[in-house]
């Protein structure tokens, strides 16, 4: 797994709490490619006043739905960014089926290699544990689990002393809801990449290396295809 290695367009997959976001961060440190993600790219182009940030904020204000087009548009933008042109690791986009025909025929007009997409498959009892069971250092910003990796003292950060926090959406309640909506979008995403023969699952529920390995080797096996 080396930068000289051109993995194009990335998109991964998987439940909360499956750990997309470490692995994110470790592929993207390996390969020296961008993570591409919707909330980053809305945020700058409001910050930046551009005329998509402008148009955006003004929906959002008015309580209008903001189009797909629109979206789409500030992604286009940021994928023709000279960062994204040895590939990048899709973070909450594409969404909906909608979104992955659109990102399909992007690319296809500009001429960038297809999306390949990897899900990171995890038992619900599993997640519903690294969920319910994380802590946060308020100070220092360590994070715990009750189950799996617990502080020397029950609600106490072993470096700063302080009483660890539950995130209000940690509970159970709130994974259930959020599990509901992460099938009801994912779903047809995954079948649109799997019937074009571009998408791979790997067991999520291993130490980080080795799914680091299986999704390396995930990917590379469906760009030779």
């Amino acid at each position: 797994m080396g930068k000289d290695f051109v993995p194009g367009p990335v998109l991964l997959l998987g439940a909360p709490g499956v750990g997309k976001g470490t692995q994110a961060q470790i592929l993207m440190e390996a390969w020296g490619i961008p993570q591409i993600s919707t909330g980053d790219i809305i945020r700058a182009n409001i910050a930046a006043k551009t005329p998509l940030g402008v148009e955006f904020g003004e929906l959002v204000a008015s309580g209008h739905l903001v189009p797909d087009d629109l979206v789409n548009a500030m992604v286009a933008d940021r994928l023709s960014q000279s960062d994204c042109g040895r590939g990048y690791i899709l973070d909450g986009f594409p969404r909906t089926l909608p979104q992955a025909d659109w990102l399909d025929e992007h690319l296809a007009r500009v001429g960038g290699l297809p999306v390949v997409a990897v899900s990171m498959e995890v038992g619900y009892t599993q997640l519903l544990g690294r969920i319910t069971g994380r802590r946060t250092c308020p100070v220092c910003k360590s994070i715990y689990n009750v189950f799996s990796s617990p502080p020397k003292v029950d609600g106490v950060c072993d470096v700063e002393g302080a009483a660890l926090e539950q995130r209000a959406d940690d509970t159970e309640e709130k994974f259930a809801e959020r599990m509901k909506v992460f099938h009801a979008q994912t779903a047809p995403v995954i079948e649109h990449y799997r019937t074009l023969g571009r998408f791979e699952v790997v067991d999520g529920d291993r130490e980080v290396e080795a799914v680091t390995g299986d999704i390396v080797a995930a990917i590379a096996r469906l760009r030779k295809k």
